[in-house]
């Protein structure tokens, strides 16, 4: 199914506030505009929800990553975590978990969540952005099936599962496409497609690799866990 672009101001806000921080997250007390933040590259905070499960019709252990969608003003239309988003000015990472909602049409709480470290990220591939982060990233533990959940058109291009075993051998090399499946915001048919390594953001942090190695010790029910 061809990917149809939305027009730019369905995938962000520039306007939207975020707070500059330091690169060690204490704030400065200044906010900027997403787009001024993007330019300049001030530090500032995101939130990574990672959605993961097993299914045993789909082959076990699974992986859920959105498509970004295309109009994003950051790796548009590339694989990404589960559930990603700035904090906005005045957030915590507890409402900010909003992006949930937003993204893939769930409610999820703090409580509900596995943290696995913070990420310090910085893009700088892309004319004209200067993206430095700090994530947090969290694990959320969901068997229910692909077709349970409701990918925005707003902010999503697909939702996609991946099998995590296949995942991990595609992510140390041992392969070069990865068969999964897709679902476009506001359908109910899931797509197999098959994925290569451009569908992803590249990282020299091999940030995937680390996040699907957690995952796969959380389902295995090891109880520590860091990205």
């Amino acid at each position: 199914m061809p990917l149809i672009p939305l027009p730019p101001e369905f995938a962000q806000d520039p306007a939207e506030l975020f707070d500059v921080v330091r690169a060690d997250g204490t704030p400065t007390g200044e906010a900027k505009p997403r787009a001024a933040v993007h330019r300049d590259g001030d530090w500032h905070r995101a939130v990574h929800v990672w959605v993961a499960g097993i299914d045993a019709a789909f082959g076990g252990p699974f992986l859920l990553m959105q498509r970004r969608g295309l109009e994003k003003d950051t790796w548009p239309g590339r694989f990404d975590a589960t559930v990603g988003g700035h904090l906005r000015a005045g957030e915590d990472i507890a409402q900010a978990l909003r992006e949930s909602e937003e993204e893939i049409g769930i409610t999820v709480e703090l409580a509900d969540l596995r943290f696995l470290g913070n990420r310090i990220a910085v893009n700088e591939s892309e004319p004209g952005i200067r993206d430095r982060e700090l994530q947090s990233v969290y694990l959320l533990r969901d068997d229910r099936p692909l077709t349970a959940y409701r990918p925005s058109p707003y902010e999503l291009a697909a939702l996609v599962k991946l099998p995590l075993m296949a995942l991990l051998a595609f992510l140390a090399g041992e392969s070069s496409d990865l068969p999964v499946e897709s679902i476009a915001p506001g359908s109910t048919v899931i797509e197999p497609i098959t994925a290569t390594p451009g569908d992803f953001i590249p990282n020299l942090d091999r940030y995937l690799y680390r996040v699907a190695i957690a995952v796969s010790l959380a389902l295995r029910g090891e109880s520590h866990l860091s990205v």
